[in-house]
């Protein structure tokens, strides 16, 4: 069984500019919900490459700015313990403690490990939706990272490697892929609605920050999301920086 050693989760959210309600909404809904110390940041592409962890060309195909820097995570971690991405379009609706506690330490990472072909031909603000292998488990990823394959993820595996390596997580042997259950990465618009409501709500095709999708299933539930972050945004003094 898993502990958290350093006494809180470290969380990185992907975080992409035209996406920021997404991941205020996201960041909110995993802090409103957690029972244990977490602690949340955003990974931003561009402060990585200031620091030189992130040297690869700009890919114009890249759906997200966070595409690649998602692997990095570990990395950024620093952590013997557990470390977890996350893509931004998620709404979190049960505590995360709960997907963390006894997941098994021989594992070096957990995800959902969908099977499925989307039902879109393109998402969010246009883009073309792309078809592969394995799509979607590393949208959500819980790294363990006392395991040597995910110690071995660094900035040099992650700036070097094929996308298709990176995403497909052939940097880990198959037998060491754990599985988490479907509700905590529940595909909006590929999946259809369930009677009791997802732990993890994500919005994969786009969702309601976008004006194309505010009639997706689950919309009025970011929405009231959002709404909770700008009157949290309203009653706490200004500041300036990185959200």
């Amino acid at each position: 069984m898993h502990s958290i050693r350093d006494g809180r989760l470290k969380v990185f959210i992907g975080y992409d500019p035209r996406e920021d309600a997404a991941y205020q909404v996201c960041r909110h809904s995993l802090l409103r919900h957690a029972s244990i110390p977490i602690e949340v940041s955003p990974l931003r592409q561009q402060d990585l490459r200031e620091r030189g962890l992130y040297t690869r060309a700009d890919d114009p195909n890249a759906s997200t700015e966070f595409s690649l820097t998602r692997f990095l995570t570990p990395y950024l971690a620093v952590s013997a313990g557990l470390s977890m991405f996350v893509d931004c379009d998620f709404l979190f609706t049960k505590d995360i403690g709960e997907m963390v506690r006894g997941l098994d330490a021989e594992r070096a990472v957990h995800v959902v490990r969908h099977d499925y072909v989307p039902c879109h031909a393109v998402k969010m603000d246009g883009r073309p939706q792309a078809t592969y292998p394995r799509k979607n488990w590393s949208s959500l990823m819980i790294f363990n990272g006392s395991h040597a394959a995910v110690r071995a993820l660094g900035p040099e595996v992650v700036n070097r490697a094929s996308a298709s390596f990176l995403h497909r997580l052939e940097w880990v042997r198959d037998e060491l892929i754990g599985g988490l259950p479907s509700d905590w990465n529940f595909l909006v618009g590929d999946y259809e609605p369930t009677l009791a409501l997802p732990a993890g709500i994500h919005f994969t095709n786009g969702g309601p920050w976008f004006a194309n999708c505010q009639h997706f299933d689950y919309a009025e539930l970011w929405r009231a999301e959002h709404d909770a972050v700008l009157s949290q945004m309203d009653v706490m003094p200004a500041r300036t920086g990185h959200p």
